[in-house]
């Protein structure tokens, strides 16, 4: 195992500089980058503010930079194009800008924002907790209400019960996170019927001077919507996993033996058959909660106006701050590939039987 791990630990670094070397070559070929916006948002004001500008780079304007590069340049003083370029360092060639970022990162410094004037990894530590915290909740929230769910769909499989709550189950899944976010919100937070949740936020504005009671009040009733939109949809596969694991189990020997010498039913399955069947479910927490930070908080977070990572990518993206994109993507990849080692470990602490080397060789 210690083997398996090292090879895993020493893929990290490739795969990082893999997903940060093609999330930069298209972002950086896209149109509508940050010189293109700060041109656009100037040709839209008075020139003076453009003159200002100009006037306060150092920069000797180079005759080679084209105007007609860039929308809405035409016209505009070459000076303050290319000053415009230096402020974004896009004066650099494009391997130059390429080979400087992945040193940067390297030395886990990933820039500073464009236009927030703050350091990348400043950002991410500040917003990381909330995508982490809606993560945790949501999860909690589908393990303690889907195993036990899936333990009595197997213990009554094939009844009314299994039917009913499979029926359910399903249109639960079906319905995306998102809109499932929108139904709550159109619902609950003073839309056409009760405004008994927050319309946005994780805290009051008033936070900082409540008790550390109506603190923790008033986060689980911010909380609450969010983490309900971001549970919905990990009901249906965690509670048939369950319940296919634990009907799996009951077909075994190991059953039948504990059966034939006079244990009662309640002590068959809940001494023996739960114990087992649950090995792969727990094991699968880490990739689960993979699972959620990846599909469902980032358009959560953009709904409910939460400080998050996917906020934060989100916004980044639509004002082509590329020091934050290239950070969230950098921070979202390394946080998917620590916790699906952490998963691999899990499977194998729970049963030892598994065994990764073995199946790469």
């Amino acid at each position: 195992m210690n083997r398996y791990i090292a090879k895993r630990l020493l893929l990290i670094v490739p795969t990082l500089v893999g997903i940060v070397t093609l999330n930069f070559f298209i972002v950086q070929l896209a149109p509508g980058g940050p010189v293109d916006q700060t041109i656009a948002r100037l040709t839209s004001q008075d020139m003076s503010t453009g003159t200002r500008i100009g006037a306060s780079s150092s920069t000797t304007a180079t005759q080679s930079t084209p105007q007609s590069q860039y929308i809405g340049g035409q016209g505009l003083d070459p000076e303050l194009i290319e000053a415009i370029r230096k402020q974004y360092g896009f004066d650099r060639p494009l391997h130059e800008r390429y080979f400087k970022m992945l040193w940067d990162y390297f030395r886990l410094d990933l820039g500073k924002s464009y236009y927030q004037n703050r350091p990348v990894i400043d950002l991410i530590l500040e917003r990381l907790p909330v995508s982490i915290s809606l993560g945790l909740w949501s999860l909690l929230i589908v393990y303690l209400t889907s195993i036990p769910l899936g333990v009595a769909k197997a213990v009554r499989d094939g009844t009314r019960f299994d039917s009913w709550t499979s029926g359910l189950i399903f249109v639960g899944y079906s319905i995306p996170s998102f809109l499932f976010a929108i139904i709550l919100l159109v619902l609950f937070s003073g839309g056409a019927y009760f405004d008994w949740f927050p319309l946005k936020g994780l805290t009051s504005r008033n936070f900082d001077s409540l008790s550390s009671g109506e603190q923790i009040v008033d986060y689980l009733w911010h909380v609450m919507l969010p983490v309900t939109a971001i549970a919905i949809g990990g009901f249906a596969s965690l509670t048939m996993l369950t319940k296919n694991s634990f009907l799996d189990e009951v077909s075994k020997h190991y059953v039948m033996t504990a059966r034939a010498k006079g244990l009662t039913e309640r002590r068959v399955l809940y001494g023996h058959v739960f114990r087992n069947a649950m090995l792969i479910v727990i094991a699968g927490f880490p990739v689960a909660l993979v699972s959620i930070l990846f599909t469902s908080t980032l358009l959560i977070e953009v709904i409910f106006s939460l400080q998050g990572l996917g906020l934060l990518g989100f916004e980044a993206r639509l004002t082509r701050d590329y020091p934050i994109v290239f950070g969230t993507v950098f921070s979202f990849t390394f946080i998917s590939l620590v916790l699906t080692l952490i998963g691999d470990i899990t499977y194998t602490l729970v049963d030892p039987r598994i065994d990764f080397e073995s199946k790469e060789t």
